[in-house]
């Protein structure tokens, strides 16, 4: 059954707001003042993987806002546009629409690997990026080709490539998300809970959003075959000149630890890999003390 894109408006201390940027409608959970720190979520989740970081980041004197990304949540779900190039665009605009002419940028997941391609493809915006359960793309890649045990935690995007199959499973009950949320996460985690499964099931059920959410991942297989897939790669080869902090599950049944090592070649200043035992890909809910004390003291030590 359809759920309603309201259903993204949870209640809270923070604030909702649906802003116009590059083109589209974005949803936004905001809270704090203070520098910006905009915050992008992965799949298949929405901005409310979000809300322990947005309680300690207004906490301790930052403005957290918690994107719904490009056809997720309450976000606009347009038929096309679910490239990185667009995604850090997208970013890119939502950070000036606030008001801001730079902001941190923190993801998981999908949205760790739009903050890590914005250094290279929107330097403008870029103050510094974390990344939570991912590492640089270029490691990622290579991962995904040298390591056996990398290569069959993805198979499910290739599950994603075909057409219609992987929609109607996400829509037509709480099992196809559920099974994410729970091979993904530690096995001494106490996420996901029966609600956090409900709530992100439902979430999928939004009219359209299965659909936008499985385009980010056909365009990160299907590029690979045509020239923009390779161009990006080389476009995000460069140096990163930005600081970054990297954070990592050591259980993470989707990103694993070992693979995630090896991005700190491409920072050449001030970059940290902090691995958190005892969680796995969903840091933010698994782990959201460790997680927020990492994210405030390099937060605080940007100046």
């Amino acid at each position: 059954m359809p759920v309603d894109s309201a259903f993204v408006n949870i209640d809270g201390p923070w604030e909702h707001r649906y802003i116009s940027a590059n083109g589209a409608r974005f949803h936004v959970a905001e809270l704090g003042e203070g520098p910006l720190v905009l915050l992008l979520h992965g799949f298949p989740q929405f901005w409310y993987a979000w809300r322990h970081q947005m309680v300690a980041l207004a906490a301790a004197g930052y403005r957290a806002a918690a994107l719904d990304l490009r056809g997720y949540g309450g976000s606009d779900k347009p038929p096309r546009g679910y490239d990185t190039y667009m995604a850090s665009l997208d970013a890119a605009s939502v950070i000036r629409t606030l008001g801001e002419k730079e902001a941190v940028i923190v993801g998981q997941g999908l949205g760790g690997w739009i903050a890590w391609s914005m250094p290279s493809l929107r330097p403008d915006v870029t103050r510094a990026i974390a990344s939570l359960s991912m590492p640089h793309p270029r490691v990622m890649r290579h991962a995904t080709f040298t390591d056996h045990k990398q290569r069959r935690a993805l198979q499910w995007i290739a599950g994603l490539q075909k057409p219609f199959a992987p929609e109607r499973e996400m829509t037509e009950s709480h099992d196809y998300v559920g099974r994410l949320l729970t091979s993904w996460s530690s096995p001494s985690s106490t996420f996901p809970t029966d609600d956090d499964i409900a709530r992100y099931g439902d979430a999928m059920m939004i009219p359209f959003v299965a659909h936008s959410a499985a385009e980010h991942y056909r365009w990160l297989g299907r590029s690979q075959v045509r020239p923009d897939g390779p161009l990006f790669m080389r476009r995000i080869r460069h140096a990163i000149r930005v600081p970054v902090l990297q954070l990592q599950g050591a259980d993470d049944g989707c990103v694993l630890l070992d693979p995630t090592y090896g991005s700190g070649a491409f920072v050449p200043g001030d970059y940290r890999h902090v691995k958190i035992d005892g969680a796995g890909h969903f840091l933010g809910e698994e782990a959201p003390e460790q997680v927020n004390a990492a994210l405030v003291s390099w937060l605080d030590s940007l100046g």
